[in-house]
């Protein structure tokens, strides 16, 4: 798999004197790949640091007794249930630690466990061992499949409709892990109370999976489409967009993984209208 991301200052944060508050990271395993991302409240001094955390507690803990490709249906359900309670534990815990090691008024070490609200952050974490996908977040990042199925009659035709390459022409994108509703309550963070009960957590099985791309909540406006754009009513919600994904898997596979060119399109003029930061992390199979 061709693992590759970026996270980028938004202008908001910029302007405001803000560093970038996102956080991503990945772990290769061989025959599976742990991504993930994390996004600092912005109205949190030290929530960079937070969004660190957690993408350190999230791809430490995903990467322990991932069940086997092999395995049931059940057995991938009740493994990502578990490791989202346990990310939320080791979060807290490598927070509390980091806030007593810090001072700033914390308890001493015998005391109650210090409020990590300080350290607040949204996260967003996949396994990908094809054909399948487990999902954990907590808060409003968002995650996108990309399937490919056999080739269209025509590619070259169809490449040239869609903008695409021909090889990638059959690729499709999925919203599978959604944003958070405009207008809605606010995000839950991994520091809020009971968020070890508000864990989304669930498992995809795809013989067709081809790539799985996680981003950050300021990713909305850049990579999903309104519904209105293809014809569907508002209640639909967002649809991705398969000039973003299926447009970036194609770049990642033709320039061997260089995020560079991600990079550049996180940092363009479209991109800037958001003002909020922005993360991308994705795996994509390589066709071989």
């Amino acid at each position: 798999m061709i693992v590759a991301g970026a996270a980028v200052q938004g202008t908001g944060h910029l302007a405001a004197g803000r560093g970038c508050q996102d956080a991503f990271k990945a772990a290769d395993l061989g025959d599976a790949v742990v991504l993930a991302v994390a996004d600092g409240a912005g109205s949190r001094e030290r929530s960079a640091l937070g969004a660190h955390i957690a993408v350190d507690a999230a791809c430490r803990v995903l990467a322990e007794g991932i069940p086997d490709a092999r395995d049931a249906p059940e057995t991938w359900t009740r493994w990502a249930a578990a490791g989202g309670a346990r990310l939320v534990a080791e979060y807290l815990g490598a927070a509390a630690a980091v806030l007593r090691a810090t001072g700033g008024g914390q308890p001493p070490s015998d005391g109650p466990a210090p409020d990590a609200g300080a350290l607040a952050a949204t996260v967003a974490a996949a396994v990908v061992r094809p054909p399948w996908v487990a999902f954990v977040s907590v808060g409003d990042c968002f995650g996108t499949v990309l399937t490919q199925g056999a080739a269209r009659p025509g590619p070259a035709m169809e490449a040239a409709r869609t903008g695409l390459a021909p090889e990638t022409a059959a690729e499709r994108c999925h919203l599978v892990l959604p944003p958070a509703v405009p207008g809605g309550p606010g995000p839950v963070f991994l520091s809020s109370p009971g968020a070890a009960l508000r864990v989304r957590s669930f498992v995809v099985w795809e013989p067709e999976l081809s790539g799985v791309v996680l981003a950050t909540d300021g990713c909305t406006a850049l990579s999903l489409d309104h519904p209105a754009a293809h014809g569907l009513p508002p209640e639909a919600g967002p649809v991705p967009s398969e000039r973003f994904f299926c447009g970036l898997a194609a770049t990642l596979r033709a320039n061997g993984g260089d995020a560079e060119p991600l990079r550049a399109l996180l940092s363009g003029p479209e991109a800037a209208r958001t003002g909020d930061d922005l993360t991308v992390l994705c795996a994509v199979l390589d066709g071989r």
